[in-house]
């Protein structure tokens, strides 16, 4: 969870000084396309926090293979939740952690694209 958290922080650090940096070619450039670019990098973020994830599975051997591990914890960390592939029994409580992080960092990913978007609407006023 910890490793997740340290991930998303410097993916939303580097995100914003990209941002900064970007300021002045932002306003000639399309808001569309810097939108759908901030958004594919919030999503590489989820995906290599959800392979963390997995990697952590197969490590312990909570998984028969990382191609399993790493739906597994898709499916977990999104808490979508589809019930095919179980934890053992001393592992599923850690189950339920990566989903309650995956919330958590799906929840952090929405406010910071809201104000991303709150800004730049702001600047064309």
């Amino acid at each position: 969870m910890a490793s997740n958290v340290a991930l998303h922080a410097g993916g939303v650090v580097a995100a914003l000084d990209l941002l900064r940096r970007k300021d002045a070619q932002r306003r000639a450039a399309s808001t569309t396309w810097l939108l759908v670019g901030l958004a594919g990098w919030m999503i590489l973020l989820h995906v290599a926090e959800i392979a963390l994830w997995a990697f952590a599975y197969r490590w312990v051997n909570a998984m028969p293979d990382l191609s399993s591990a790493l739906y597994f914890s898709a499916v977990t960390y999104t808490t979508t939740g589809y019930g095919d592939l179980v934890l053992p029994p001393p592992w599923r409580l850690v189950g339920a952690v990566e989903a309650l992080t995956g919330i958590l960092m799906c929840g952090w990913s929405t406010g910071f694209f809201f104000a991303v978007l709150s800004r730049l609407l702001q600047m064309r006023r």
